[in-house]
């Protein structure tokens, strides 16, 4: 399968802009390296497609079957000066690899008093909606996320998916990536040239009655809830995170405070996802402003389901996240 260049100021699929920054990333800087299983053979959802033909096999190449050993690759390439962006293939893969991630992977920094750090980043499609096997459409952000010296990024745009890419190539610090699988093809927006900076929200609608906050996936199920308020009078502000970690605590406060309703969105499971961190975070610093409970819409405490018509039960949609929505105007 042959690849195109796709320039940046084209409307660009996700897939697309996820391939045009690791495309950009290699062109610019030729510390930068790609790798993990079938990327050298483009990637099991094209991402790399042709990048191999194009920067050569010592840049751009497939590895063996082992998490682990993607990332600790990974991790001693970066120490040495390189630029490492390792895929997962599915975030649902990513469970071997999280003893290099905890131990070694957050801790150089620290460990080396500054003198090293490791500028690496893993990319993992993630989440539900296309009725994937079983590991195939996993949610682990939160478990990243409790690890530190990691940086966790989450696009829900081809622009964001681009621009952020390419800052957490930059970054000098670890980057955990994750992209949205139901979000690759599904999507499609103007992409630029610039980068975007990480730890910095997006508001993706505004409004003063309700603040919903999400990311990846789950940014067009809140803004389909959000429209659907919006025709009952109730003006829904929807903030699209974009980094987990560092978490603009600034833009979140600015809404919070002003609407004083929080429904927080997240395709992970309810018990101990990232959404009981941003509760416990709204808690701490703008509990005066409440009117209402924070109210979660997550997945349920259990397996996600495979392959199955159960798929659409388990991962939030716009009914779930307007009932919740309702729940806290009703307070």
């Amino acid at each position: 399968m042959t690849s195109r260049t796709v320039t940046p100021s084209r409307t660009m699929t996700m897939v697309q802009a996820v391939q045009d920054a690791l495309a950009t990333a290699l062109a610019s800087d030729e510390r930068v390296m790609l790798f993990g299983q079938d990327v050298g053979m483009g990637g099991v959802f094209r991402a790399s497609d042709g990048l191999r033909e194009r920067f050569g096999v010592e840049r751009v190449f497939d590895t063996p079957l082992s998490e682990a050993g993607i990332v600790g690759m990974g991790i001693g390439l970066a120490l040495a000066g390189m630029r490492p962006v390792a895929e997962i293939q599915f975030a649902g893969f990513l469970y071997p690899a999280l003893e290099q991630m905890g131990v070694q992977l957050g801790r150089y920094r620290q460990r080396s008093q500054g003198r090293f750090a490791v500028p690496m980043v893993i990319r993992a499609p993630y989440g539900g909606g296309i009725h994937s096997p079983e590991l195939h459409s996993e949610s682990p952000e939160g478990l990243v996320a409790a690890l530190p010296g990691i940086k966790v990024v989450v696009p829900s745009t081809p622009a964001d998916a681009r621009g952020l890419l390419l800052s957490a190539i930059a970054d000098p610090d670890p980057v955990m990536f994750f992209e949205s699988i139901k979000l690759y093809r599904s999507v499609r927006g103007e992409v630029g040239t610039e980068a975007v900076p990480l730890g910095k929200a997006r508001v993706a609608r505004p409004g003063n009655d309700c603040t919903v906050l999400c990311y990846g996936g789950m940014v067009e199920v809140c803004l389909t809830a959000a429209q659907a308020a919006a025709r009952a009078g109730v003006e829904v502000e929807v903030i699209d995170l974009r980094s987990l970690v560092p978490l603009d605590l600034e833009t979140i406060g600015a809404s919070v405070t002003r609407t004083g309703r929080v429904v927080i969105v997240h395709e992970a499971a309810k018990r101990m996802g990232f959404g009981a961190e941003l509760s416990a975070q709204i808690a701490e610093r703008f509990l005066p402003s409440l009117h209402a409970p924070v109210v979660r819409v997550a997945g349920w405490d259990a397996p996600y389901p495979p392959f199955t018509s159960e798929e659409a039960a388990y991962r939030p949609d716009a009914r779930r996240v307007a009932l919740a929505i309702r729940r806290v105007l009703d307070f």
